[in-house]
């Protein structure tokens, strides 16, 4: 992958490009924003069903975390398979709790560590107060 290694668990790995348009060249990924990409290989994923439960898990874990997330490319890989001795079914919920619990580790609790350039700050305003003073 041409994205950098940002973070990885023990089936997942999170890739992240540098910047939407890398010194002159066309931009890929038109209107800035953050941007997901998921890779679902067949060879740690054998079945449709799994990839399209693991793939739902990965949207609906991103749009909770949306506000928190870089505004840039990513690309949510997996890199190893779940055991079938530990979730037989595609579809558990066993399977469904473990991947959504990698998933908010990998995109929650580890891009939160990463450094970001500081925030503006808004401007502070006095908050209301209620008037004492007899009307």
């Amino acid at each position: 992958m041409s994205g950098q290694l940002v973070a990885k668990t023990a089936h997942f790995a999170l890739h992240m490009a540098k910047s939407h348009a890398a010194g002159g060249a066309p931009d890929l990924f038109p209107g800035g924003g953050a941007w997901l990409g998921v890779i679902l290989p067949k060879r740690w994923a054998r079945h449709a069903v799994t990839r399209n439960t693991l793939r739902r898990q990965i949207y609906a874990v991103t749009r909770e975390l949306a506000a928190g997330l870089p505004q840039l490319p990513m690309v949510v890989r997996l890199r190893s398979g779940f055991s079938r001795q530990d979730f037989p079914s595609a579809t558990s919920d066993a399977l469904k709790r473990e991947a959504r619990a990698e998933l908010l580790s990998l995109l929650g609790e580890r891009l939160a560590r990463r450094p970001r350039a500081p925030a503006v700050a808004p401007s502070a305003a006095p908050a209301p107060q209620a008037d004492d003073a007899p009307a």
